[in-house]
């Protein structure tokens, strides 16, 4: 087989493997990939090797896919695109594992927090923070029959804008980290991709938009 024909069977196999991309990002994606591999040709490389390099064309295109995944949510507020972006880093490392579980654990505090400030006009009696002996008891909704009679509530109807105020300020600071996590990932990466640690067939210029 020609060099010719294996480096067009390749990118017919990477553009399959990109079709959930549009059309735009797509060819300039294979047009980027079609010069490297003809610049290396023309430093002597044998196309063997090229396309050895590049890795398998399902690999290349999840790597883009995911480049696309964590520079898209990285300036977006969504939670559940920022945690999607923060599930497919924490498959890249410890770092990645780390971010994700900041997510988990910020956005259920955050979600919590702006909940219970919520259910406190629903269950006033049962919504609260308790007190006994100067010692704190309880805190959230409490069932009928769990708090001592002797444990009093402390903040009253003050209990709604303080808990909804520390949820949207958790909320708001767990994705200002996920987004700073997911830059200094991208980042990383560059970074690699310069110094050549990076695989070979990531070490071609990004082409997704970065802020």
């Amino acid at each position: 087989m020609s060099s010719e024909q294996q480096m067009k069977n390749y990118l017919d196999a990477l553009r399959l493997h990109l079709s959930h991309m549009n059309l735009n990002e797509r060819e300039e994606i294979l047009k980027e990939i079609s010069a490297h591999i003809r610049d290396d040709a023309e430093m002597g490389t044998t196309m063997g090797t090229i396309l050895e390099r590049l890795g398998p064309p399902q690999e290349l295109a999840a790597q883009y896919r995911d480049d696309l995944l964590i520079s898209t949510a990285s300036r977006s507020v969504s939670p559940l695109r920022l945690m999607r972006a923060a599930l497919r880093l924490a498959t890249r490392g410890v770092f990645g594992i780390f971010v994700f579980f900041v997510g988990v654990i910020g956005y259920a505090m955050g979600g919590g927090f702006v909940l219970s400030g919520m259910i406190k006009p629903i269950f006033p009696a049962h919504t609260g923070v308790w007190i006994q002996d100067g010692h704190l008891v309880a805190s959230g909704t409490q069932f009928p029959g769990v708090i001592d009679p002797r444990a009093h509530e402390v903040l009253g109807m003050w209990y709604i804008p303080l808990l909804l105020t520390a949820g949207s300020l958790t909320l708001l600071l767990t994705t200002f980290l996920i987004r700073a996590a997911l830059r200094t990932s991208q980042k990383w990466q560059m970074r690699l991709q310069q110094k050549g640690v990076a695989n070979p067939g990531r070490q071609i210029e990004s082409l997704i938009p970065r802020s």
